[in-house]
């Protein structure tokens, strides 16, 4: 071999090591970039963007200690009121806490500019019914979620929003809850699902932002009244005679009513909690108003709680 011939062959051995060399690192770039997609949900707070409907959103969401990424959990979600986001709403209703004690996930989505809209329109509103789909499919390929056991609640204009997914989500969410909300009289006829509705509501009789008694149907947003969005859901299921009894009392000013209706097709429920004197707020919620702690200390109700438990008792087939 000539002096031109070992060049050459050292030349291709070089080659051949760098080649090696450089596989090899972008082996192990792509595997840190697949760990480090492993480790984007942690336990704890999370915080998460998704684009959708050309619109950038966001979402807080919290995993339990107990959470293991082989084994399915429920997933709740929980939407603000107006002028509220995910974290003021996730500090009011303390579902992390529950989430903890009880094992699951728990998102809190944001409105766009702290409001929610149920249909888009030219002017650039989004429509967050449809946002709210597009999430459970992104918080899906995320973190191991139980497909059967996704719940939705939320607190006026939230609880209102809860009320327009029961009719149009009901395909991917196995029971709704809202508080301090009520469903739109133009959403009404148009609200058909094609499944059996687990639902549960609670109102304050003396709330003064939605009225216990509805509105006036020829204002624009108005709401049915609460008896009315009882008795729609109550059709709807095809249920039996309800079960009425004081759920909790305190004192003869502060007590609730409690409607259940449990004889439903397809082992439906409905349950109407009417705190008898309680205005626009999330009963047992934590509150820096005096007045308010006082009124829940003596009523005794921890809607997070008694959502929960309503949840716990229906899942998707």
């Amino acid at each position: 071999m000539n002096i031109y011939q070992s060049c050459q062959f050292f030349k291709r051995i070089i080659t051949f090591l760098l080649a090696i060399s450089l596989v090899t690192a972008c082996s192990s770039i792509k595997a840190d970039e697949v760990n480090t997609s492993k480790q984007k949900i942690l336990i704890g707070d999370n915080y998460g963007k998704i684009n959708n409907q050309g619109k950038l959103r966001t979402y807080y969401l919290y995993t339990p200690k107990s959470y293991n990424p082989n084994q399915p959990m429920p997933l709740v979600l929980v939407f603000h009121g107006d002028d509220g986001s995910g974290h003021s709403i996730s500090d009011v209703t303390r579902f992390n806490n529950l989430a903890d004690q009880k094992g699951f996930i728990v998102v809190y989505p944001d409105g766009m500019n702290k409001k929610w809209s149920l249909r888009g329109n030219s002017q650039g509103k989004v429509d967050d019914v449809l946002f709210v789909s597009a999430l459970i499919d992104h918080l899906k390929q995320q973190i191991n979620i139980d497909s059967h056991k996704i719940y939705a609640t939320g607190f006026s204009r939230g609880g209102i929003l809860t009320q327009a997914l029961a009719c149009k989500l009901s395909d991917k969410i196995a029971a709704f809850a809202s508080v301090a909300g009520s469903l739109p009289v133009r959403l009404k006829p148009n609200c058909q699902p094609q499944t059996p509705i687990s639902m549960m509501i609670v109102n304050g009789t003396n709330d003064h932002d939605v009225l216990y008694e509805g509105d006036d149907h020829s204002q624009r947003g108005a709401l049915v009244s609460i008896s009315d969005m009882v008795s729609f859901w109550r059709s709807h299921d095809q249920c039996i005679s309800p079960s009425v009894s004081p759920l909790l009392t305190g004192t003869k000013s502060s007590k609730v009513k409690a409607s259940q209706y449990s004889s439903c097709s397809g082992n439906s429920e409905v349950l109407q909690l009417a705190v008898v004197n309680g205005g626009h707020f999330w009963p047992g919620g934590a509150s820096t108003d005096i007045s308010l702690n006082k009124f829940n200390a003596q009523l005794g109700l921890n809607a997070s709680q008694t959502i929960w438990d309503f949840f716990q008792r229906h899942s998707l087939s």
